[in-house]
């Protein structure tokens, strides 16, 4: 039976040198529930000891629909003020271009508030990787490059990426740019499986663009699954998480990771426990016909 490689102890961040966990965890939610710094600063630890390095923040997190714009950011600036020597021991990154009530901005004068913006609240002097969130269609892509490099070049990001960018978009912004993009982040899931089908991993590879995958649960509903085909999914996952010791969840971020280009999922949970946990995932072995099958589940069809 063939069977799928471990995931590697680290990945590399594109072309960038930057050496990252193969999980990460991400911040969307870290302010809900009147998180405290300190409360916080547990969730980070939890991460680190578990070693997931690799942290995934955005000015844009935190934001209501009427406020709370960078709170994120502000929360996490306040736990690397109380204990500096955090920073050292993880990855940065953070993505901008979202800009409320206004849809999307990436005009030269707002990426370059945006990233400063940025630091300020972090209180950090430069992060490791700073994303687009989302594309402006109305920014040309040289123009966007134009002050992505200038951010570069002054050492406030030590890389690039993009995020929900088209395969298009991300091909014009690489075009112009003088450091390549390091990264794409797109909704990957074991529900969510366009981009194993339509291009979107093949131009990672292509590019050299290590993916990051966002609601690598499918917003939740692998645990818990309602619909027929989320069943099927979760069943298929089950088959593997039984057979070696760990939760359904563990499965679909190890399912993931089995992919060539090198998916990073992005742990959602500000549940120190079930942070942690998530590193069990580099523990799981796939076989070619466990992988197609959770594949087959989520297509609903036979492959060709």
């Amino acid at each position: 039976m063939s069977e799928l490689p471990l995931p590697p102890a680290t990945r590399t961040l594109g072309a960038s040198g930057i050496e990252v966990s193969p999980l990460a965890w991400g911040m969307w939610r870290l302010t809900e529930d009147g998180r405290t710094a300190a409360e916080a600063a547990k969730l980070v630890h939890a991460a680190l000891d578990a070693g997931i390095t690799f942290l995934d923040t955005a000015d844009i997190y935190g934001f209501d629909g009427t406020g709370g714009f960078g709170d994120a950011e502000v929360l996490l600036g306040e736990v690397l003020a109380a204990e500096p020597s955090l920073r050292g021991r993880m990855v940065l990154a953070t993505k901008g271009g979202i800009l409320p009530p206004l849809p999307y901005d990436q005009s030269a004068d707002y990426l370059k508030s945006a990233i400063d913006a940025s630091l300020r609240r972090l209180q950090v002097d430069s992060v490791d990787l700073w994303q687009i969130h989302r594309p402006d269609i109305l920014a040309h892509p040289q123009e966007v490059a134009r002050v992505l490099d200038d951010a570069l070049a002054s050492g406030k990001i030590r890389s690039l990426g993009v995020s929900n960018f088209t395969m298009a978009q991300t091909a014009a912004l690489n075009h112009f740019l003088g450091t390549k993009l390091a990264t794409t982040q797109p909704e990957i899931s074991p529900l969510r499986i366009d981009c194993f089908e339509n291009g979107e991993l093949d131009q990672a590879m292509m590019l050299g663009l290590t993916p990051m995958a966002w609601s690598p649960l499918g917003g939740g509903r692998l645990t818990a699954p309602e619909t027929a085909r989320d069943k099927a999914v979760a069943a298929a996952l089950d088959a593997v998480a039984e057979a070696q010791g760990v939760s359904r969840t563990v499965a679909a971020y190890s399912w993931l990771m089995a992919h060539p280009a090198g998916i990073i999922p992005i742990i959602g949970s500000q549940n120190a426990a079930r942070i942690a946990e998530g590193a069990q995932a580099l523990t799981v072995r796939w076989t070619r016909t466990e992988w197609y099958a959770v594949l087959v589940a989520a297509r609903g069809v036979p492959l060709p």
